[in-house]
């Protein structure tokens, strides 16, 4: 029987047989390269069949490079690679921007063939650079972060962060040479919640394996605020009392100045000031008062202001619960009498509203008679009572109903 068999086979036979012809019909083959900018570039040229028929490379600007392994380019940074009949490799170190192209690959047969092979040279951009920080900012003031990158080609993608959440700036690209400058921009409005804030801007490049970050911190100066934190819900005589001068502000306030009532402190002794704290060692009922504490920075001064009232120590017994007090932040707490005042006049008046009901709701029920029964109702028996009703029917006329 008769074989058929692919036509890859029977080409590859008939190359076998001639390979001048076939080294005639075929292009050089080649492959697009990428490389990221001072690294090093394989260019790679061959055929199936050869004749010792001679490759060649040539730069974009059509300068042969390496004609078989003879090296026609004074140039140290190309070097041969492989050299055979069927293939032609050479290595391009330190590639820079300008070695970007079409490279050209020729087999010299009659006529020539020839591949073109693009060499893709990526910018590596520089680490960003952070400006537009003022150290410190101050509270309220407009401030701009401006974040630049060059170098990068393409264009570097530059994403900005504050702490961990992104925010977005406002992105300028510009071109120098085949290279590209890239700046992100962010204004806002400096507050105190930015003190301490880190503001990170990140560029990404398909040249980096990993973004390139830098990072910086925000300090931002304000005025202070102060609040008065106390030890005690309750304060009793005898007790032990403490009053802390609380404070925000950059930078840190100082020093805490306290005083009652509008003067010094009257009782140094047992009134004990260490730092931010006031002690009081033992309370009783001088101590009453309003305690302030004052604190300021270059920005300002602030103040907060604590009323004590002190109560009489708790002498209850185990089996009774002890009395509730109102919140202690001055003499003043709720009337109890007031209360039972009003609660009793609320109840003497439900009293006298029920008491007059009920006297308006008595004289309005009454009976009411037939004239035919009038008279049984003061009989004896009742026998006599349906005699004296039958009695009163001659004065069907008169039947009408009245009300005692």
């Amino acid at each position: 029987g008769r074989i058929e068999m692919p036509l890859f086979y029977v080409i590859r036979g008939l190359c076998r047989d001639d390979k001048y012809k076939c080294s005639q019909g075929q292009f050089p083959i080649t492959q697009n390269v990428t490389v990221v900018e001072g690294g090093t570039a394989n260019m790679t040229c061959r055929v199936d069949y050869n004749d010792n028929t001679s490759l060649q490379w040539s730069n974009p600007a059509q300068q042969t490079l390496f004609f078989g392994d003879k090296k026609a380019l004074r140039d140290h940074r190309i070097e041969l690679v492989r050299a055979t009949s069927q293939e032609l490799t050479i290595r391009i170190g330190d590639v820079s921007l300008s070695d970007e192209g079409l490279y050209t690959c020729s087999l010299f047969t009659m006529p020539v063939k020839t591949t073109k092979a693009f060499l893709t040279v990526l910018g590596v951009p520089t680490r960003p650079e952070i400006t537009g920080f003022t150290k410190p900012a101050m509270e309220r003031d407009v401030i701009t972060l401006t974040c630049t990158t060059s170098g990068s080609k393409p264009a570097a993608i530059i994403r900005w962060f504050r702490n961990d959440k992104e925010v977005q700036g406002t992105k300028e690209v510009n071109a120098t040479g085949k290279s590209f400058t890239v700046r992100s921009s962010l204004q806002f409005q400096v507050d105190r919640r930015d003190d301490g804030v880190a503001y990170t801007c990140s560029v990404e490049h398909v040249s980096l394996s990993s973004p390139y970050m830098t990072t910086e911190v925000l300090e931002v100066h304000y005025a202070p605020h102060l609040d008065i934190a106390h030890s005690q819900i309750i304060p009793q005589e005898g007790q032990y009392f403490k009053l802390e001068c609380v404070s925000i502000g950059n930078p840190i306030p100082e020093p805490v100045l306290w005083s009652k009532d509008g003067g010094e402190l009257p009782d140094i002794e047992r009134m004990i000031v260490e730092g931010r704290e006031l002690t009081i060692t033992t309370l009783n009922k001088t101590d009453n008062g309003t305690y302030r504490c004052e604190a300021s920075n270059h920005l300002g001064t602030s103040s907060a202001e604590y009323v004590l009232f002190v109560y009489a120590a708790c002498a209850c017994t185990p089996s009774a619960p002890p009395p509730r007090y109102p919140n202690a932040v001055g003499p003043h707490g709720p009337d109890h009498a007031l209360i039972g005042g009003v609660v009793a006049v609320v109840v003497f008046i439900t009293l006298c509203l029920i008491i007059v009901l009920g006297r308006y709701l008595a004289r309005h029920k009454g009976t009411y008679l037939t004239h035919e029964a009038k008279g049984a109702e003061d009989a004896p028996d009742a026998d006599t009572a349906i005699i004296n009703a039958e009695g009163n029917h001659v004065h069907a006329e008169e039947k009408k109903e009245y009300f005692i």
